[in-house]
């Protein structure tokens, strides 16, 4: 080990002295090296390693010029659940393309390994079943449970980009083995989705213009008795804002191109 910590001098243990007496206690350093540890084998891609609580950017709404109040309040509840951690729910993330959605759950797993010491999972949904589905060819080196495994015994997991336009039968039995997995354990479970609150009944749309399609009705194609533990399982967040990529990067590249 590298003599560069000063407390410990690389031997990861420091000495304390409590009631007169000296002993040693780990070192702090070493804690932080086993968090960055569990960072890295969280599997978060490259393009969210940045995503943090501090840097979630509450933008401000395009009419009202005030604070983006969805924004503000996924925010400070995403806060609160790492500060409050251990729980026993997770979040159902919830919004249009764009929100911000998987910024925040990526700083929740990142909080709660770095600050708290917690395993945390990242799968974008579609990835996983493409892993699944692969482990299936005879050249694969991998089988379907090796994939899975990790999935259902992670002590904290994130499932990213969960879409529910027409699920085959297939995806379906996925995920709901699954949840029901997790639900049994009791293991917590952050998910995206990409499917806002509302009704296209009644004519309520997304910031982009797009019919806003209703949870239940989506969440359902996936089965109702998936649906209802879900509901059990995690509390569900409205993330609602306009695209981040199309309101702010497009701009940031207008106004370095003039």
């Amino acid at each position: 080990m590298k003599n560069e910590c000063p407390s410990c001098e690389g031997t990861g243990w420091k000495p304390i002295e409590t009631g007169g007496i000296r002993r040693v206690a780990r070192c702090d350093c070493v804690k932080s090296r086993e968090a960055e540890d569990l960072v890295a084998r969280s599997r978060i891609p490259r393009r969210y390693q940045h995503c943090e609580l501090d840097n979630f950017a509450v933008r401000k709404d395009p009419i009202s010029g005030q604070p983006n109040l969805y924004l503000d309040a996924a925010k400070r509840l995403a806060r609160g659940y790492v500060d409050e951690y251990p729980l026993d729910y997770g979040l159902l993330l919830i919004g249009p393309t764009g929100a911000g959605k998987t910024h925040l759950a990526v700083a929740i797993i990142r909080e709660l390994m770095l600050t708290k010491g917690v395993p945390c999972l990242f799968y974008d949904f579609r990835d996983l079943l493409k892993e699944i589905q692969d482990s299936y060819n005879a050249v694969s080196q991998t089988s379907e449970l090796q994939v899975l495994q990790p999935v259902l015994d992670a002590q904290v997991l994130l499932l990213d980009e969960l879409a529910a336009l027409n699920p085959s039968d297939w995806v379906k039995d996925t995920l709901g083995y699954i949840i029901n997995s997790r639900y049994n354990q009791k293991r917590l479970t952050l998910i995206t989705t990409t499917l806002p609150f509302g009704s296209m009944s009644a004519g309520v749309r997304q910031p982009s213009g797009e019919s806003v399609p209703d949870v239940d009705a989506s969440l359902n194609r996936y089965g109702v008795t998936l649906r209802s533990r879900l509901y059990e399982m995690c509390r569900v967040v409205e993330v609602q804002a306009d695209d981040f990529r199309k309101a702010v990067k497009q701009a940031k590249f207008r106004s370095a191109a003039e």
